[in-house]
């Protein structure tokens, strides 16, 4: 597998930032030990931590798959990551230039009606008040014969956030990526068959019984508009990609 990978530090050879481009597989294999990062900034980690959870003490620290080495084409996405702190993940978010890559998870999810259903997260996780497709990151739930799941980790996320099913909804074939700043976005649409009336109906009744309280409400998104709403980054290319493919059906 190491041949398949460029240097860390070497992206010329992947697709332009804030771009949509098909993966035709995506092998995002989890190996043991510490991450050459975490080790390396531990010990700022930690001040940082005490910062982060001082501003919001509802923080968890919990343990996050955060990748080491990526190669990023239309071929493939292919990487080698360890699990890793959350709170050493926080550190490098605010960096970025160096150390790491973040590789997250979509489950684009659509109603009948032709509307992207997203959620908005509650004022004490770390993307406060962010809108975005029900998400999180990859952990060790998610790992598979030592590599990561992808499509457990959006059912498991989308269910836990929202209390919908991805096995209810017919997923379009192939998954999609775009990246920005270290942090790539693999997503697949997935369509249900309700309304977005409907949809959020059934977010709310699950916001209602659910423990965690992640999300603060849900959102049905008919345009690729910017400042419709407080988007995560993330976000704002595909939308642009959903609604101009849409148009030009």
């Amino acid at each position: 597998m190491n041949s398949a990978f460029k240097p860390q530090n070497d992206m010329a050879g992947w697709p332009p930032e804030k771009t949509v481009f098909p993966v035709a597989r995506i092998d995002l294999k989890v190996i043991a030990g510490d991450h050459p990062f975490h080790l390396d900034e531990a010990e700022a980690a930690r001040e940082n931590w005490k910062s982060e959870i001082a501003a919001n003490p509802a923080l968890y620290d919990g343990r996050m798959i955060f990748q080491h080495r990526l190669s990023v084409s239309e071929q493939a996405v292919v990487g080698e990551g360890y699990v890793t702190p959350f709170s050493t993940f926080l550190w490098w978010r605010k960096h970025r230039e160096r150390g790491g890559f973040h590789v997250f998870a979509f489950p684009v999810a659509v109603s009948s009606d032709g509307a992207i259903i997203a959620i908005r997260m509650a004022r004490h996780t770390a993307n406060a008040g962010q809108v975005y497709c029900a998400a999180g990151s990859m952990d060790e739930n998610d790992i598979v014969d030592g590599r990561c799941d992808i499509g457990g980790n959006m059912r498991r996320e989308v269910m836990e956030e929202t209390g919908l099913d991805l096995d209810m909804a017919v997923a379009e074939p192939g998954y999609y990526a775009t990246h920005a700043n270290r942090s790539i976005t693999l997503f697949r649409v997935f369509r249900f068959p309700w309304t977005a009336e409907e949809m959020l109906e059934r977010i709310g009744a699950h916001m209602l019984v659910d423990e965690e309280k992640e999300i603060d409400g849900a959102v049905a998104i008919r345009s690729a508009d910017p400042a419709a709403h407080h988007y995560n980054s993330s976000m704002l290319p595909i939308l642009a990609w959903f609604f101009d493919k849409r148009e030009q059906l």
